[in-house]
């Protein structure tokens, strides 16, 4: 009797996600003893404490009222303070609301973590969300906040960073560039299929069957469950069309889509390019090699959706999106679409980096070209060139431009790049940049007069800072995406080089991400 009581308490915890995360320990603990003793009282212990932490966390349950909100601090979150510590907010807030917010931590009597649960009083910064899935979808989680208070933190974040971290002599920083596009800026965007729906609270409170299936975004923090979109304010038309046109496609032919958990369905992920000279990319990634159903998908968008120049499509079986790994297969088309930059044409393809706001992207490298100040004599080095965008770009007011990128296919693309163009002082190598940048390649090239710098979030690893200070370029302008980690190789930097000027520009509205260029000179 005891054990059917069990039984069916455990089956009930079963459908709690919190304690399957408990529940995966016992079963780590006994797999490999193969013993239903151990298994059994170790999941019984399981549920005891599972029901005494959870009686704990309600009981101990803290809720601070009437929270004012002063700032906003790093990724997005906001800023109050309680008892003199520093309270990081997340959800619906913005700075000048008087908030709710229950505390999710405590970290070392330092600073707490919370959420907002309830809104007094709404701050004058604040703009009306445009977006129908603001708050439930995760991107974009600027909304509620005028566009100028937007760009006003983001400069604040840059000067924060650079004063704090870098710790050197700074120049007044400019005004940040505003982007002309608040919506439908960006060329690029990820669909996922799947057949575990996320479902808002009012999709729940109409009642009646819901379709499980979706072709979304994925929920924050939820890897498992995808937000189904019938209308996407980030890409220019046709997106959302394919989109939906595809969905329905899929849905009448009775296609299984994607499972994420069992690594099982067919429909699995959707990829679309826009380019600014009216070219259009799609691939459809497939999770099993059905080829009639592929063809008949492929021929359905083919048809549907003429504005389509590039058709293709990945067959992955693996446990992950990921498809850098897989062979992109045309269907139909152009194997690339092509972006313009001034007259000059990039060529980009299924796997290709390009900088997501294409008309931002030429107001960041018009910056850039700027602080180099390029006379037409220059030898250049473009580091973290990428497919050579901004090697190309600059290539005509230089004498020379070498650029250096650790991804061969990406320094394919960019040889590629320089040859559709006309261009033939470019020169392009593959490899780790620590090792790349030697006395000999110093030789082979030409020592560079100035260095361009644009590397990923993470910053140049201190070998590299240590190889640009045994080059002595006599200006390094650095391109970066994280003013944080620019802040500490800035630090590195200041043994020779002085800070002169510093410019933020903003590629993605409604979010906190911003770009900034810095230019060095040679102390």
């Amino acid at each position: 009797m005891y054990f059917c009581h069990f039984t069916s308490f455990f089956l009930y915890l079963l459908r709690r996600k919190s304690f399957l995360r408990c529940l995966t320990k016992s079963i780590k603990i006994t797999q490999s003893h193969k013993d239903f003793n151990l298994y059994f009282f170790t999941s019984l212990h399981l549920c005891v404490n599972y029901i005494l932490r959870m009686k704990n966390y309600k009981k101990n349950r803290q809720v601070v009222s009437n929270l004012l909100i002063e700032d906003f601090a790093s990724e997005g979150k906001c800023i109050g303070r309680l008892d003199g510590a520093v309270v990081f907010v997340e959800g619906n807030a913005a700075p000048g609301d008087v908030v709710d917010v229950e505390i999710l931590s405590f970290k070392k009597k330092k600073f707490y973590e919370a959420r907002v649960i309830a809104t007094h009083s709404l701050s004058e910064k604040r703009a009306e969300p445009f977006c129908p899935y603001f708050g439930t979808c995760g991107g974009c989680k600027w909304q509620h906040i005028r566009y100028e208070d937007q760009l006003q933190f983001k400069w604040q974040q840059v000067s924060d960073h650079l004063h704090r971290i870098a710790k050197v002599p700074l120049p007044e920083i400019e005004p940040i560039l505003p982007s002309n596009k608040t919506t439908f800026y960006r060329n690029k965007l990820e669909y996922t299929f799947s057949n575990l729906r996320w479902f808002t609270n009012e999709e729940i409170a109409m009642g009646g069957e819901l379709e499980r299936n979706a072709l979304g975004f994925h929920i924050p923090k939820r890897f498992d469950r995808i937000l189904d979109i019938e209308k996407c304010f980030l890409q220019p038309d046709p997106s959302n069309d394919i989109r939906n046109g595809l969905r329905t496609f899929a849905l009448a032919k009775g296609f299984r889509f994607y499972d994420q958990k069992h690594n099982e369905g067919f429909v699995r992920n959707l990829i679309l390019r826009t380019a600014n000279t009216g070219d259009v990319m799609v691939i459809v990634q497939f999770a099993e090699p059905n080829q009639e159903d592929i063809d008949a998908t492929m021929a359905f968008l083919a048809e549907t959706f003429p504005q389509i120049t590039s058709l293709q499509y990945i067959i992955n079986t693996k446990g992950n999106d990921s498809y850098y790994d897989q062979t992109a297969i045309l269907y139909a088309g152009k194997p690339y679409i092509e972006e313009q930059m001034e007259g000059l044409i990039f060529r980009v393809g299924p796997k290709s980096f390009y900088q997501t706001n294409s008309d931002q992207a030429y107001e960041l490298y018009k910056i850039a070209r700027e602080f180099a100040q390029l006379k037409g004599n220059e030898h250049v080095y473009d580091l973290y060139t990428g497919t050579g965008t901004i090697a190309n770009f600059v290539a005509r007011q230089a004498k020379a431009v070498v650029g250096v990128e650790y991804v061969p296919e990406a320094i394919e693309d960019a040889k590629i790049n320089s040859a559709i163009n006309g261009i033939e002082n470019t020169r392009f190598y593959a490899g780790d940049m620590k090792n790349v940048l030697n006395e000999d390649f110093l030789q082979q090239n030409g020592r560079p007069d100035v260095v361009i710098t644009d590397p990923p979030r993470a910053g140049m690893d201190e070998p590299v800072v240590r190889t640009l200070l045994n080059m002595e370029p006599t200006k390094i302008v650095y391109v970066s995406c994280n003013s944080a980690t620019q802040a500490r190789d800035l630090a590195w930097l200041d043994e020779k080089y002085s800070v002169t000027r510093v410019r933020p520009v903003d590629m993605f509205p409604h979010t906190h991400h911003v770009e900034n260029v810095v230019l060095l000179e040679k102390k």
